[in-house]
């Protein structure tokens, strides 16, 4: 049951209007059972000084394009109420038409645009208004009697507004009806959501639970746990077979989502996901529409429902039925756009956002891992809406042509422009073997920096969690996973890349870097030696090489591979034979990788560094020691000692090769693969020929 967050401690120490209503604001978003994300909108009326000193009343009303959970004073807009009370008089008004009036209205051009359901607020005689979408109040709102049941729950304290679009008319529908109701308390906006108010923010705040509240009491009265949308089709897996499913299939799914734009995929099997995708109804369930309209942007009108019988044996008949399901799924949703569209229309990706299987759980789909929480955040909500609607009797949604035009109405898509433009390497996905070194780490930032997620692969996970945290810390959650793998370990390869199927759906780039150095002359090379460096830097890089190839071709969308080779590629190493013999190898297997790579669009470059000694493991360890003794000096003289042997009189930092991967992996050079790219400040010996 949803819960009062309110705290007076913390509400107390807010001494603004504003502030006041920021505090409000976050509290109703934090549980996604009261409003969805992104949705809703929250308003308070004060006095305020304007710019000549005057008082003013003015309402600050929730910006368009943000989050109630993370408002900020900042995501409120400003407008003066004597500018807008005169609207009320108006019969009609367009939506452009209010959108530009509205700017005139507002007390700082700063601010964002106002919300699309601003009048909602102003036009309802209250200093505090809430409009939020819980989960208990659109099952009444979506159920085929809900109004009648509205009566059996709230007698005459409510006013019922038919479903009609946001904008100047449902808004002045709202107040109409509440001022023609003097027992009102609440406004239930039929497949939409609840609008309440209060003298106080915290007597406002306190009316939207109460009112959740009542309704929630109602529905779970009804609700019969058997019979839950129909009651079990399908069991449920075990937790671990669903795991091992679900990276098995979700690069055949990345690769049939991203024909038109690369998708990064999530995995979810909650508890009401698999209720959801094992009930005997869920299938048709499913395919009635959006439950929310505020929904529609991000899940699409219906979700992709999966018909196959639970069977952790059957992982190709699965696939098969996903790449089916996915095609016929693109076809459909182009018919839909063509039956509805309207002049200017452009299709967004026809691919579903939301894939529902049964015994397994739910796959949602992006532009990023954070878009695709919120498809399946969205569709959490859908499920708990469904379940409380099919409770009270018979789940409905808007009509297609409706649902149509929320999905592609001009003032959603506003919101979606707001989002930061995409970068290079959006959409894609980096593995990045010694991901907690200095080349390493160095890479992740800069392929991060231009939209990638990136997994840090090391043996040091303590080291890569480090560099994880930061990234994200600056970036956003889950933007760099750090997985811990021995590279010469064939199981733990298969294992990260399993691990990063299920988190990201499948990987795009692979930086073949982790990395050892051992120093001896030729004589004095163990076996034990030898094998070391063959085992690390060829047996490591091969492994991580090959399961990449393999997962780039159950995508089916190409690939890129960048190794990291060294000057002793091409150099003769002095006392450096095990070493320079397998940097050797390492760049003729990517040559071989190429040749074969080319039929499936996968890329295979590699890099001649020489002399990283910033951040790097080797050059901190015995390599830094028996190098200098290579060449007769102290340790400390190293980096002078390479800095003069180079044609441009330059050290090689970890920034200079990972501008070196970053063009490998880019679209800059898209037609070059089997190429070997020196970054040494110029090595004359090391010179390719």
């Amino acid at each position: 049951m949803v819960q009062s967050l309110w705290e007076s401690s913390k509400a107390s120490e807010q001494q603004s209007g504003l502030d006041q209503l920021v505090y409000r604001s976050n509290i109703i978003g934090t549980d996604r059972r009261v409003c969805n994300f992104g949705g809703g909108n929250t308003s308070t009326k004060t006095i305020v000084k304007d710019f000549r000193g005057r008082d003013t009343e003015v309402m600050y009303v929730k910006g368009s394009g943000s989050d109630l959970a993370s408002m900020k004073p900042g995501n409120f807009t400003g407008l003066r109420m004597d500018d807008i009370r005169p609207l009320f008089e108006k019969s009609e008004m367009p939506d452009e038409e209010m959108v530009a009036y509205l700017v005139n209205c507002m007390i700082d051009s700063k601010h964002p645009r106002a919300s699309i359901e601003t009048l909602l607020h102003a036009f309802l005689p209250f200093k505090h208004v809430d409009h939020t979408h819980p989960d208990s109040i659109i099952s009444l709102c979506c159920a085929h009697n809900g109004k009648e049941l509205a009566q059996e729950i709230f007698g005459d304290r409510f006013v019922w507004v038919p479903y009609i679009r946001p904008g100047f008319t449902l808004s002045k529908m709202i107040a109409e009806g509440v001022l023609n109701n003097p027992k009102a308390e609440l406004v239930l906006m039929e497949k939409h959501g609840l609008v309440t108010w209060g003298d106080t923010s915290e007597a406002c705040y306190a009316q939207t639970i109460k009112i959740i509240t009542e309704a929630e009491s109602f529905i779970e009265a009804r609700i019969n746990e058997a019979k839950v949308f129909g009651g079990v089709k399908h069991p449920t897996l075990e937790a671990d077979v669903r795991k091992s499913i679900a990276s098995q299939v979700m690069p055949t799914i990345r690769g049939a989502v991203s024909d038109a734009k690369k998708m990064i995929l999530s995995f979810d099997d909650a508890a009401d996901v698999l209720q959801f995708v094992g009930g005997q109804d869920s299938a048709t369930l499913s395919q009635v529409g959006a439950a929310c309209p505020d929904h529609l942007v991000h899940t699409k009108v219906v979700p992709l429902f999966i018909d196959w019988t639970p069977n952790a044996d059957d992982v190709e008949g699965l696939k098969a039925k996903l790449k089916e399901g996915v095609a016929a799924y693109k076809e459909m949703y182009k018919a839909y756009f063509e039956r509805n569209k309207n002049e200017g229309d452009v299709m967004f990706e026809a691919a579903p956002r939301v894939i529902l299987i049964p015994g397994v759980g739910m796959i949602n789909t992006g532009k990023s891992w954070a878009m695709s929480q919120v498809s399946g955040a969205l569709y959490h909500r859908a499920i708990a809406v469904m379940r409380g609607a099919t409770a009270l009797g018979n789940f409905v949604s808007l009509v297609e042509n409706e649902s149509y035009n929320v999905e592609y109405w001009p003032l959603e898509l506003y919101k979606l422009s707001l989002a930061p433009a995409e970068a290079e390497f959006s959409r894609k996905v980096a593995f990045i073997t010694g991901g907690a070194g200095g080349i390493g780490s160095e890479t992740a930032r800069k392929l991060v920096s231009e939209g990638a997620h990136v997994v840090l692969a090391d043996l040091n996970l303590e080291g890569a969690q480090k560099v994880a945290a930061e990234i994200n810390a600056q970036y956003g959650e889950n933007r760099a996973i750090a997985v811990k793998m021995d590279v010469t370990n064939e199981e733990a390869v298969q294992a990260a890349y399993a691990e990063t199927a299920v988190i990201y759906g499948g990987v795009d780039i692979i930086v073949n870097n982790a990395g050892l150095a051992t120093s001896s002359p030729f004589a004095e090379t163990t076996l034990k030696e030898w094998n070391l460096n063959m085992n690390v830097l060829g047996t490591g890089y091969f492994l991580v090489a090959r399961e990449a190839f393999k997962l780039m071709q159950e995508q089916a969308i190409g690939g890129n591979m960048v190794f990291i080779g060294s000057k002793n590629s091409v150099y003769a190493g002095k006392s450096a034979s095990a070493y320079s013999s397998v940097k050797a190898l390492e760049a003729h297997l990517a040559r071989c990788i190429a040749a074969e790579g080319g039929e499936f669009g996968i890329r295979v470059n590699t890099i001649l560094p020489d002399a990283i000694l910033q951040g790097s493991a080797i050059w901190n360890g015995s390599w830094r020691t028996e190098r200098a003794a290579a060449y007769g000096i102290e340790p400390d003289q190293l980096e002078e000692h390479y800095r003069k042997r180079t044609t441009l009189l330059v050290n090689i930092y970890p920034r200079d090769i990972a501008e070196g991967i970053a063009f490998f992996a880019s679209s800059k050079s898209d037609k070059t693969t089997g190429c070997m790219l020196t970054i040494d400040g110029g090595v004359p010996a090391a010179f390719t020929r």
